[in-house]
């Protein structure tokens, strides 16, 4: 009586295993791109730094990266934003056994979230009970996967970060919460160790921002996506040895 229900909302709530190309996502080049491709990749990056404004003022544990990002200023000359450029380097450098490549929108991840975030963190409330806090941060968390889905379908280049896990998710097959989850946990487990600051908000968003985006990426698929695939950028090189190139690709279950 109560399977048919029961299956078709297990299949709604089932997180997305690769990224679906939207009918805004960009076409051939990364470098540029429509009027609503652009509008939706600002968009995007701009609501990401909404998200991490509200972890910060939660004050109850920065997002893993910025973790690390101040455990290496504690070992060296740097501030946590020459440090956040620092790693951001050398994630571009892990870009290359990957063979990912660049984009409009990975330039624009440097910038716009950055603005974004200094922007966000003067208009959104600092509370002070430890519920409006943790009702702030788990608002961030979820703000963040959600801006995530937006500029990641926009197709013109993941983030730097991003694109470890959609190089690893496209090369390897593993679905895209399992990627987004290891990447975030290993970058945590060194910012820990290096003495960066951590706490329960931090973890939540480890354990939590990459259910969002496949949730998210769920939902895009279902309403408006097509020829659903693994991050199409850069095709050109698989199109050439891959006949199936542009069937679905699921990772192991």
């Amino acid at each position: 009586m109560f399977a048919a229900p029961f299956q078709g909302l297990r299949s709604v709530l089932a997180p997305a295993r690769t990224i679906p190309r939207m009918p805004w996502s960009a076409q051939g080049s990364t470098w540029s791109g429509r009027p609503i491709t652009l509008a939706i990749l600002l968009f995007g990056l701009w609501l990401f730094g909404v998200g991490e404004a509200a972890l910060v003022n939660s004050s109850l544990g920065n997002t893993p990266w910025t973790v690390l990002a101040e455990g290496i200023a504690d070992h060296s000359r740097l501030d946590i934003g020459g440090a956040t450029i620092f790693v951001s380097v050398l994630v571009l450098v892990g870009w290359i056994p990957l063979r990912q490549r660049p984009g409009l929108g990975t330039l624009a991840n440097v910038v716009v979230i950055g603005l974004s975030l200094d922007a966000m963190r003067l208009l959104l409330p600092h509370p002070g009970s430890v519920p409006a806090r943790a009702l702030e941060a788990a608002a961030g968390i979820v703000t963040i996967g959600v801006a995530s889905a937006f500029y990641l379908t926009a197709n013109l280049g993941p983030g730097p970060r991003d694109g470890w896990m959609t190089g690893i998710h496209r090369r390897l097959g593993y679905p895209i919460a399992s990627v987004r989850l290891a990447i975030e946990l290993t970058v945590l487990a060194v910012g820990v160790v290096l003495g960066g600051t951590v706490g329960v908000a931090t973890f939540a968003f480890a354990l939590f921002v990459g259910y969002c985006l496949a949730w998210t990426l769920r939902v895009f698929a279902r309403h408006g996506g097509f020829q659903p695939s693994t991050y199409h950028v850069q095709l050109e090189d698989e199109q050439g040895s891959d006949p199936d190139w542009d069937r679905p690709r699921r990772g192991p279950d």
